[in-house]
């Protein structure tokens, strides 16, 4: 038990089964579909996250006179991996030093590049008091520091209030600016661009089969049996191992077939591809994608413009379509800067790792000013 202030105590939930969903989704976790009990239940029922995962859940409650105040959803980390906040510089020179830079505190979605609410509660003096205890769990436990990743830029400038380091990241969203139709925005981009956009759409839709956006009930089974085998090519081949379980995916069409929209491509009556978006109240969040044939362009339509053309058509503001990728540049997706929170224990290793992320703050500042330059929309 971590104590803020007098009538506020912050505890250390090993399980997130241990607090009621309407508890936890009260303090704000349902604006983000991420961070919502159902969603990170999925992760720890289906062994996605736990033991020999490298996630350990320690997910931080905090009470205002016994009454759930606030949550943030936390995991003792023995890796880097699953994080897309790359800090394996960092554990190595830690550890060249002599230090031992696992186990860490993570305060994060595992899996998922996506900003949200990580101190989630309505008082900004809760918020304080989780971050206080973040940095209070891991100096008492030992570990190397604690770790806030796309975090919003409100909590961002409350972190670095509070003494965490804020660092800069990069991805690339695409923002609807009240279009009607995909015609709309494409109107918006220079005529190269445009011509460019229509042709490559054009190729991909001549893939011989058909394209089909499904949510809720429309969403079967069989869809999964099928999307299970495109993420275990793209995950194989990316990653190694992929992080997500079979179960999982079993218990999101359960518990969270509303949330989903998942774009698959069909022919003769068989995905051969497919591409898997969660639906926020303000946005819609790409995650994965994979095939079992390989057609030109094909993942571009899926992951890109399919994704563009359901939120117009659902008046969505805002699509972001996961990690890292120039190539969303051409397609729409322009720089968007994401936000992190960083405390280490060792004081000199602090102070280094400040050093640092000065640095990369202007770099990563100079790039997206840069690359929005040479983003696809017209000029004046």
């Amino acid at each position: 038990m971590f104590s803020a202030m007098s009538e506020l105590a912050v505890s250390v939930l090993p399980e997130i089964s241990g607090i009621d969903a309407a508890d936890w989704d009260g303090c704000g976790a349902g604006a983000n579909p991420f961070t919502t009990h159902r969603f990170l239940s999925a992760l720890e029922r289906s062994g996605s996250v736990g033991e020999a995962t490298g996630w350990h859940p320690s997910h931080l409650i905090a009470r205002l006179d016994g009454r759930v105040a606030g949550v943030a959803p936390c995991y003792i980390k023995t890796n880097s991996q699953g994080e897309y906040i790359f800090d394996h510089g960092w554990a190595q020179a830690y550890e060249r030093a002599g230090g031992r830079y696992y186990p860490k505190l993570q305060c994060a979605v595992p899996f998922t590049p996506v900003t949200g609410p990580r101190l989630i509660a309505d008082s900004p003096a809760v918020q304080q008091a989780l971050l206080a205890a973040m940095a209070q769990f891991a100096q008492q436990s030992g570990l190397s520091g604690a770790h806030v990743t796309f975090c919003t830029e409100a909590e961002a400038q409350l972190g670095e209030a509070a003494g965490f380091l804020p660092r800069a990241s990069e991805q690339f969203h695409w923002l609807n600016q009240g279009y009607e139709t995909f015609d709309d925005f494409l109107a918006q981009l220079s005529s190269r661009k445009r011509k460019a956009i229509r042709k490559e759409r054009e190729r991909a839709q001549a893939f011989g089969g058909t394209i089909r956006s499904l949510t809720g009930d429309r969403i079967q089974p069989a869809h999964w049996d099928a999307f299970w085998a495109f993420y275990q090519d793209t995950g194989g081949r990316k990653w190694g191992r992929p992080y997500l379980t079979r179960a999982f995916f079993d218990i999101l069409h359960q518990t969270m077939r509303d949330d989903c929209l998942l774009v698959l491509a069909e022919r003769d009556g068989r995905p051969i591809a497919g591409a898997l978006n969660l639906i926020g109240p303000d946005g819609l969040y790409g995650r994965y994608w994979g095939c079992t044939e390989d057609h030109p362009f094909l993942h571009f339509e899926l992951c890109y413009h399919q994704a563009i053309d359901w939120a117009i058509t659902h008046r969505l503001p805002r699509v972001e379509a996961g990690a890292q990728g120039e190539h969303k540049l051409a397609r729409g997706y322009m720089p968007t800067q994401t936000h992190s929170l960083h405390w280490v224990a060792d004081r000199g290793f602090h102070k280094a790792i400040a050093a640092y992320l000065q640095h990369e703050r202007e770099a990563v500042g100079e790039e997206m000013e840069i690359l929005s330059e040479l983003g696809p929309f017209r000029r004046g």
